[in-house]
This record gives C-alpha cells, sequence and structure tokens, in this order.
C-alpha cells in the first residue's frame, strides 16, 4: 500500500493506471494490487494474493488486468521479487515515440544500462506479457510501445527505484532535447558506474 502510494505522490501513477506486484521467495505466492481501484481508495484487503499459477487464494477484489504480463515475467525469471508498471509522463512518451530511454545520465544503469521498447500489443493479453519478457531479457526495465513502462527488481525497494530512475532519465533526456542533442553515456562510462554502483551504500552488517 506504501508503494502504490508512493508512485501516485511521485506522479508514477495517475488514477487507476498502472499496478504492482510482489512474489514472496518462500512460498512463491504473489500479492498483485486489483484492477480499476483508484490508489487513494485501496485498502490492504483489496489485494490480491495469487498462487504461483495465478490462481486467487486471498483478496476481496480481481488482481490486474495486466496479471498476464506480472505472472509472466515472474515465470521468466525467478531473480524478480517484485513487479512494476507504470504509465509515468517522459518514459511513456519515449515509449509512444517509439524510442529505447536514451542513456543520458548513469542512473539508467539501475534499469541495466538500457531500456528498451516491446513491440505493441493490447493491454491485458497474452501477446503483452509474451513482448514484455521477450523484450525485458535480463534486463531491469522495458518501455510498453504507446503504453508505459515495467519495472522490476529483487524486491518492491529495488523495482521502485528502477522505475524512478527510468522516469528521472527519459525526463532529463526529453528536456535536453528541447536544447539541442543531448551527450550519451558510451558502454565504457555505464560499465564503470555500474562498477562503482556494487559498492555503493553502507555495508550489510554495521558495528
Amino acid at each position: 500500500m506504501l508503494a502504490c502510494s508512493e508512485l501516485l505522490a511521485t506522479g508514477l501513477v495517475r488514477g487507476t493506471s498502472g499496478n504492482v506486484s510482489v512474489r514472496d521467495p518462500a512460498t512463491g505466492t504473489i500479492a498483485i494490487t486489483p484492477t480499476g481501484v483508484a490508489y487513494t481508495g485501496m485498502r490492504a484487503e483489496d489485494v490480491a494474493v495469487l498462487g504461483p499459477d495465478g490462481s486467487q487464494l486471498d483478496g476481496a477484489l480481481r488482481p490486474t488486468s495486466e496479471l498476464a504480463l506480472h505472472l509472466a515475467v515472474y515465470s521468466e525469471r525467478p531473480d524478480v521479487g517484485a513487479v512494476v508498471h507504470t504509465h509515468s509522463m517522459f518514459a511513456t512518451t519515449f515509449a509512444v515515440l517509439g524510442e529505447p530511454v536514451p542513456p543520458v545520465h548513469y542512473l539508467i544503469v539501475r534499469a541495466g544500462g538500457s531500456v528498451p521498447v516491446a513491440p505493441y500489443a493490447r493491454y491485458g493479453t497474452a501477446e503483452l506479457a509474451e513482448s514484455c519478457v521477450r523484450t525485458l531479457g535480463d534486463g531491469f526495465a522495458v518501455l510498453l510501445a504507446n503504453h508505459g513502462v515495467v519495472a522490476v527488481g529483487a524486491d518492491l525497494t529495488a523495482a521502485m527505484a528502477v522505475a524512478e530512475a527510468v522516469e528521472y532519465t527519459a525526463e532529463l533526456a526529453w528536456r535536453a532535447r528541447q536544447a539541442g542533442a543531448p551527450h550519451l553515456l558510451d558502454a565504457g562510462q555505464l560499465a564503470a558506474v555500474r562498477e562503482a554502483f556494487a559498492g555503493y551504500g553502507q555495508p550489510a552488517e554495521r558495528d
């Protein structure tokens, strides 16, 4: 619920757009947001709890219409513990243009270094789910053509960070284009950032 409120507050979603899921690493069960419910009115009991096969185990409401997409990502990516799907403005603008988010800022490394575009398919379909996972590959974010963004991570905190980094980078790229041709980071520069990120933050154990 806190993640949904954060997505709304940061403008990554509006109204009932977008959806979020988290997978329990021990049981494989999935908690996922319901379909057609505004984040402002969502209650804990509205969240659907599903088995790994998508069967509903708990929750008062039906899961998101993008259930197939979430299940497909979990099926193909055992390393993924959370999926965040947004319609954030600037990243979705690139999705509408059919262009990957360009590497104008080092934070794009949180998404794997690039954010490719999955071919268009109607929302809620198996075709969209297949297009998403095929284009995502082993990365952490993908644009859905004429639709939005899918960000994944080992847990919800990581997936949220990816969604935020993608939108931030997309906004920088768009604004820079208004002034001229933005400089892009090359593969070597991105690799150096990736290495630096490996040691970023506080150690796991502190005195």
